[in-house]
């Protein structure tokens, strides 16, 4: 019976679906990273190391490298200290409003990548709430490395937060009740005990705020200032300069950088999970629930979490004043900049994220069930395809499909066709492992019934199997929807006339000093993808609710939906 489901689609569907994906993940990842290098070592259509000569010579490419690095080292320390301690508190303290840690943790997902950034030059710009207003300073400068370390740090903490917060709450409460009964203090039990068993966590979360500090591009760009980065110079160097081979020898070195630690947190960190639940009961965790310490933990976690959502709530605040700290009357001139002038960056936002929303979160979870379960040719090399994505930064992406894209045969350069594409691959990592996780829950078995019954792989596939990985599918459409509307570095390199984006304008009205109509644009792109979000929600019930299952004899209730629909096949 296991063979029957392991050749499910033995047939020219299943040959023709693999080779089309197979072809996709080659055209959009493989040969544009092969592109950018050749072109890190090509000047002139000759070989040159001019490129890497350049970036390592010590000047300002060189010193970029360095300040990314020295920039994601201070921010991953600190965004992890802060996030454990989130996560500490989570799991041992009793605390009202939990809920508020959640929603901190999703904001910065859900937001345009400016957010922050704006917000800070609102409250400490020359002209800011705190430095101008009430502390009386004139001509505060946010901009350059404090900046960007405050910046970072508010950003990606909420982000190595989810990745500490549940694996806090899955310690076993049996480890350290033990610890207590041999007479330890918390001190200790803490130092001995928790605190080693969430190491591999830990080093996750420090790797992965690394890896996203390192390729941050918004930030940079807008509160960098002097300060340069390797993500803002390789735009420069590649827009600013039209030097491609220095841009693409930077890029290089950065996707190198981020490549070696993806690796080192998969391959090391990954194996030191330290198993504290073994199947045996034990008792839930005795949460502190009351004392000095529990009130000191609770202050200072309100504290970060009202910070949080000050810098959140000042953009649209920003976006209905005048000109904030010059004149600051209320005004919605910034609404009718964006919904006249700016009206096309909106719709073209919206149609392109709306068009490659379906098509990645489809993508995702058809390959995901080849990768779990299907046995061809090439599976190894289609899954190392299909997830190389999640460790290459957005700059890389951006610049290495202008190379591969500009000429012919494969010259989209300006269409709709590059922007999509980049919008699918950078989101679709997310999507496939999530597909993954559920498929590798669900008993094979039940597909096998369909497939006794007579129905075929694609209606098994779309009547069976995506239905019961709905939570999967809808988290693989949400993700695409969010990462293609609030897209920055990898597009920025791809829009034209023809195509603008909101994160672009954004960005434009930034450097122009036009903070109210960034704010606008900030706002109106949050609204729109929470009304989008909702509205999946609603679609991806509507689309699986005729096969959503009891939980009692589900195995039999799908034999029932298998033989109705074999009827019509």
């Amino acid at each position: 019976m296991k063979a029957k489901v392991q050749d499910l689609f033995k047939q020219p569907l299943r040959l023709i679906l693999i080779v089309l994906i197979m072809a996709c993940l080659i055209v959009f990842i493989a040969y544009p990273l092969v592109q950018i290098f050749l072109a890190s070592f090509i000047s002139n259509q000759e070989l040159s190391f001019e490129g890497y000569k350049r970036v390592l010579s010590g000047g300002q490419l060189s010193s970029s490298l360095i300040n990314s690095i020295l920039l994601a080292s201070i921010v991953s320390v600190l965004s992890t200290a802060i996030a454990y301690f989130f996560a500490y508190v989570f799991a041992y303290v009793k605390i009202p409003f939990k809920m508020v840690f959640n929603g901190i943790a999703i904001l910065p997902i859900i937001s345009p990548p400016f957010v922050i950034a704006l917000s800070a030059i609102l409250l400490f710009g020359r002209n800011g709430f705190i430095s101008s207003s009430l502390l009386g300073i004139e001509n505060a400068n946010i901009y350059g490395l404090h900046g960007l370390i405050l910046v970072q740090t508010l950003t990606f903490f909420p982000v190595a937060f989810l990745v500490l917060s549940g694996l806090l709450r899955s310690i076993s409460p049996a480890l350290e009740e033990a610890s207590d009964n041999l007479g330890s203090t918390k001190w200790q039990t803490f130092a001995r005990v928790t605190l080693p068993l969430s190491l591999p966590g830990i080093g996750n979360a420090f790797l992965l705020v690394f890896i996203q500090s390192m390729a941050d591009f918004g930030n940079p760009m807008t509160i960098g200032g002097d300060y340069n980065t390797v993500a803002r110079e390789i735009y420069l160097q590649a827009v600013g300069s039209y030097n491609m081979q220095s841009g693409a020898a930077l890029a290089m070195l950065l996707l190198s950088v981020t490549v070696i630690l993806y690796a080192i947190q998969k391959f090391w960190l990954g194996k030191k999970n330290y198993v504290t639940v073994t199947g045996k009961p034990t008792s839930a965790r005795r949460l502190v629930s009351d004392g000095p310490f529990r009130l000191a933990v609770i202050t200072i976690c309100y504290a970060i979490s009202a910070t949080v959502a000050l810098f959140y709530i000042l953009v649209p605040i920003g976006s209905f004043i005048q000109l904030w700290g010059v004149n600051n009357s209320f005004t919605l001139d910034h609404y009718q900049y964006v919904f006249s002038i700016g009206q096309k960056a909106v719709i073209d936002t919206f149609k392109l994220s709306a068009i490659a929303t379906p098509i990645g979160g489809l993508f995702a979870m058809v390959l995901a069930y080849l990768i779990v379960r299907q046995r061809f040719a090439g599976k190894r090399v289609m899954e190392g395809l299909s997830m190389m994505s999640i460790a290459i930064p957005g700059t890389v992406i951006g610049i290495s499909y202008i190379l591969a894209f500009n000429q012919a045969p494969l010259a989209i350069t300006g269409t709709a066709l590059i922007i999509i594409a980049a919008f699918i691959v950078r989101a679709m990592p997310v999507g496939i492992r999530s597909g993954v996780t559920s498929l590798q829950q669900i008993d094979p078995s039940i597909e096998e019934a369909a497939t006794n019954l007579g129905a075929s792989g694609s209606k098994t596939f779309f009547t069976i199997v995506l239905p019961l990985i709905r939570p999967a599918f809808f988290s693989s459409l949400v993700y695409t929807f969010v990462k293609s509307m609030t897209a920055m570095s990898a597009v920025i390199f791809l829009i034209s006339a023809k195509y603008n984006l909101i994160t672009a304008s954004i960005l434009a009205q930034v450097e122009s000093g036009r903070i109210g109509v960034a704010s606008a644009y900030c706002t109106l792109l949050i609204i729109l993808m929470i009304i989008a979000m909702l509205i999946l929600n609603v679609l991806t019930n509507l689309f699986t609710k005729r096969w959503t299952f009891p939980r009692k004899g589900k195995k039999d209730q799908v034999k029932e939906v298998a033989a109705q629909d074999s009827i019509s096949l």
